[in-house]
């Protein structure tokens, strides 16, 4: 015991110089950022040449049209550069990233959360020096996400907000089943604890488990997946009144439910019970639209996913026969079904499931976005103020107006005339602490 309290001692002495070396403003600290363009409220006017004021990790407001430097406020220059708040992504996996089957398999029988965890630390900073302050983590082996998500909120490591879904709910043998294709004799019995459940009663049961763990929100498999590691398809596999027991016990603990869909009848099924957003939506159909509006639903597309596997379906050594078929035929449709969305009025999320694209590259999602159709200014609004909505957050983040969070990046060009300026971030700021200074 005494060697075990040794060890996790010395850890966590590691992590200090990395939480003393941040540039903690300190309560009631004033910063004057003086920004050649600032966007406060994605969707309305950008403001040139604006100071920014930031009391501690607090927005207190902003002048426009001025540079000014109030008594005693540390003063940032971005007068070169386009400010806005911190990017959203409300579908990531954090303690992962996608590997040849090879791998995957050697890692799954040799390795366990800790490993996980670890990894996490490496993608979090990654995805926090990208611009992505606040994140939606969509499934994880569990633990591990929430150690990540606690040790960052406790300033130990860099790294995003995290709201942390934990593992996801799946039925047996469905998307999310990680038992999927290991042998009988290797293989551990799942249930609703392990987030495997049958029949509204067992996914009661498995919605609590989440929410004891430390879930913030509920994710389910309303659907078949691409990387579940067997043929059963990309459409439904929970019924109706399994969801909306999901969701109807998840309102009781105080939480959201973000559905994986890719198949039309389960896109449907998920939306009729109730969940806040479809995440992929790939075989959405016109009705599939209107329920969409019908229910206030959003969408968080993953078009990058979509890419990313199409790609690796390619390398005939990347993946199995029957992974390699579904990712060969979601990936080149992904776009075109979140086109269609964004033209019939769906409310948007912006989401990219890094994890299975790679960790730091999120701003490829608004390229895709516009790509398909939507204005630039729309692709920017989707990763505030819309997600920090879908994520029931909007109190604190998603906007630089006084009494928000000052959760900041600035981007070397304008990504309202070029989108692409979302992947050249310079200056990242999280809860008025400076990451990343270019």
């Amino acid at each position: 015991m005494r060697s075990l309290i040794r060890s996790v001692a010395a850890a966590l002495a590691l992590f200090a110089p990395i939480a003393a070396a941040q540039d903690d403003p300190g309560e009631g600290t004033l910063t004057a950022i003086h920004c050649g363009t600032l966007l406060s409220v994605p969707g309305e006017e950008p403001i040139e040449r604006a100071t920014l004021l930031i009391e501690g990790d607090t927005v207190k407001g902003y002048v426009p049209n001025a540079f000014v430097t109030p008594e005693g406020a540390d003063v940032i220059d971005l007068t070169d550069r386009f400010v806005m708040p911190g990017f959203i992504d409300c579908h990531t996996h954090l303690t992962g990233e996608l590997q040849p089957m090879g791998v995957r398999l050697r890692r799954t029988l040799t390795e366990d959360s800790t490993h996980r965890a670890i990894d996490g630390t490496v993608y979090a900073r990654r995805t926090l020096m990208a611009g992505f302050t606040t994140v939606r983590n969509v499934g994880s082996a569990g633990p591990d996400i929430y150690a990540l998500r606690d040790r960052i909120n406790a300033g130990f490591l860099p790294g995003p907000r995290i709201l942390a879904a934990g593992k996801s709910i799946a039925v047996t043998g469905g998307h999310a089943d990680s038992t999927n294709g290991i042998s009988p004799v290797l293989r551990p019995e799942v249930g609703p604890m392990q987030g495997i459940a049958d029949g509204p009663y067992e996914m009661r049961k498995a919605v609590r488990e989440r929410a004891k763990q430390g879930s913030d929100l509920i994710k389910i498999t309303a659907t078949g997946g691409v990387l579940s590691n067997t043929a059963a398809g990309t459409e439904q596999q929970m019924f109706e009144d399994e969801i909306r027991a999901v969701v109807e016990t998840a309102a009781t603990m105080g939480r959201k439910v973000a559905a994986h869909a890719h198949g039309t009848n389960g896109i449907k099924a998920a939306i009729r019970g109730g969940v806040h957003s479809i995440e992929h939506g790939t075989y959405l159909d016109d009705e599939a639209i209107e329920l969409f509006k019908e229910h206030g639903c959003y969408l968080v597309p993953t078009i990058h996913a979509g890419k990313y596997v199409a790609e690796k379906a390619e390398d005939p050594e990347y993946f199995n026969e029957a992974i390699r078929e579904k990712a060969a035929a979601v990936g080149p449709v992904i776009q075109g079904a979140f086109g269609r969305a964004w033209a019939g009025g769906v409310k948007i999320a912006f989401g990219t499931d890094v994890g299975v694209g790679e960790h730091g590259t999120n701003w490829l999602e608004f390229v895709y976005m516009t790509e398909a159709g939507m204005p630039n200014d729309a692709a920017l609004h989707s990763a505030t103020v819309a997600a920090a909505d879908l994520l029931g957050i909007s109190d604190t983040v998603g906007t630089l107006e006084a009494g928000k969070q000052a959760d900041l990046v600035a981007l070397d060009g304008n990504p309202l005339d070029d989108i692409e300026a979302t992947g050249r971030v310079t200056f990242v700021m999280k809860g008025g602490v400076v990451f990343k200074d270019e």
